[in-house]
C-alpha cells in the first residue's frame, strides 16, 4: 500500500487546485451524506474550483455504513460511465471517507480518491492510514481493503458546524494516540480539551508515524486499537437501541476498560490506571453498561479484526505512551473490568 500526504489548512488549497487541474483525471465525483451535502459542500465551492462535478448522495449514519450503500455509489458511476481514470472525493466524517475509499478502491478494480474530513474523528483517525470499508451486520469494518487517497485535506473551517459530542468523539481517538506512543501529546489534549485545534496535526502525525511502520497491520500499527476491542463491542451492541454511542463515547468506554486489563494483566502502575480513569470520567458522559450485557458483549469481541486462532487479543498498556499488541483476553477479565468500570460511574 504506498503512503499517502495529509494536507493541513495552513498550506491553503494549493495541493487541491493541483490536482483539480490533472488532465489525467476523466471526470469528478464529490460523495456527501445529507448533512455534509448541505452545509460543507457550498463551503468547499467557496474555497476551491471544483471544476464540473457529479454529487452523489448517500444516507446519513453508521446504519448505512454497508455494502448495499456503496451500490448506491457504484450505480451513480455506472449510470454515467465513469472510468478508471474517474476521481472520487470524498466529503464528510469517519463513516463517508471509510465507505468511499471501499467503494472507489473496487470499482474497476481501483479509482483514485481523496478525503477530506469533516469531523475531528475523521481529521485525526478515520480518513488517515489508508483503511478503508464497511460494517457486516453489527460487526463493524468487517469487509474492507487497504487502499491510500490521493491525499487528505484537513481543514479546520469544516469544525465549526460541529455540535460538542461530535467534537468529543474525536478527541477520544486523540486521547489514545497519546496513551499510547506520546505521553506530552495526551498531557496537551486532556489540558486543553476545549481548544483542541492546535494538535490536530500532531496526532495525525502520531498515526502517520505508526502506520509507516507497518502499513497493511502486521504488527506494530495494531497499538492504534487500544480501546477498540471492547469499545468497538459496545458499540456494536448498542447501535440499533436508544441507547447507541458516538464511535468515541464508545472507545472512552473501551479505554478504561482495557486500562484497566493492562494494570491487571500487563503491570500497568496504578497511579497511570487513575490517571487515564480520571481524565476520561472528567471528560465524558460515560453510559451505563447493563450487567445483562456483559455475556452478549463479550461475543461480539470474538469478532474483532486483531483476534488470531480463536483467540480473542487486546492492546494493553505497560505505562502511558508504552503499548504492547496481541495481549490474550479471557472472558473472567472482561468480566473484572466491567466490574471495575461500573464502580468507578456510580
Amino acid at each position: 500500500m504506498k503512503t499517502h500526504e495529509v494536507y493541513f489548512d495552513y498550506l491553503g488549497v494549493e495541493p487541491f487546485e493541483k490536482l483539480m487541474l490533472d488532465s489525467g483525471i476523466s471526470k469528478t465525483f464529490v460523495l456527501c451524506d445529507q448533512i455534509t451535502a448541505e452545509l460543507c459542500l457550498p463551503v468547499l465551492n467557496e474555497m476551491v474550483n471544483l471544476r464540473d462535478f457529479t454529487l452523489i448522495l448517500i444516507p446519513t449514519g453508521e446504519s448505512h455504513k454497508t455494502i448495499e450503500t456503496c451500490n448506491i455509489v457504484w450505480q451513480e458511476l455506472t449510470k454515467v460511465n465513469a472510468d478508471r481514470k474517474a476521481l472520487l472525493i470524498n466529503l464528510g466524517g469517519g463513516v463517508l471517507t471509510d465507505l468511499g475509499g471501499f467503494a472507489a478502491s473496487c470499482y474497476k478494480r481501483g479509482i483514485r480518491f481523496v478525503n477530506i474530513p469533516t469531523t475531528l474523528l475523521a481529521m485525526v483517525d478515520a480518513s488517515t492510514g489508508g483503511k478503508t470499508g464497511v460494517d457486516f451486520g453489527s460487526f463493524k469494518n468487517q469487509i474492507g481493503v487497504f487502499s491510500a487517497p490521493e491525499f487528505t485535506w484537513v481543514h479546520s473551517i469544516f469544525l465549526k458546524s460541529l455540535p460538542a459530542n461530535q467534537i468529543r468523539s474525536g478527541a477520544a481517538e486523540m486521547i489514545k494516540h497519546g496513551l499510547i506512543y506520546d505521553p506530552k501529546h495526551f498531557d496537551e489534549v486532556i489540558s486543553n480539551f476545549n481548544d483542541l485545534m492546535s494538535f490536530i496535526s500532531d496526532s495525525v502525525s502520531i498515526k502517520q508515524a505508526v502506520v509507516a511502520q507497518d502499513p497493511t497491520e502486521k504488527g506494530l500499527r495494531k497499538i492504534l486499537n487500544f480501546g477498540h476491542t471492547l469499545g468497538h463491542a459496545i458499540e456494536s451492541f448498542y447501535l440499533e437501541t436508544p441507547s447507541s454511542l458516538l464511535h468515541g463515547e464508545a472507545i472512552a468506554v473501551g479505554m478504561i476498560l482495557e486500562a484497566y486489563l493492562s494494570y491487571t494483566r500487563l503491570g500497568l502502575p496504578n497511579e497511570d490506571l487513575v490517571t487515564i480513569t480520571k481524565h476520561i470520567q472528567s471528560l465524558y458522559d460515560l453510559p451505563t453498561v447493563n450487567p445483562d450485557d456483559y455475556q452478549a458483549i463479550i461475543e461480539l469481541t470474538k469478532q474483532d479484526k486483531k483476534n488470531e486462532h480463536g483467540s480473542v487479543r487486546f492492546v494493553g498498556l505497560e505505562k502511558i505512551g508504552k503499548a504492547v499488541y496481541d495481549v490474550p483476553l479471557e472472558a473472567d477479565d472482561v468480566l473484572k473490568a466491567f466490574s471495575y468500570y461500573k464502580e468507578i460511574i456510580l
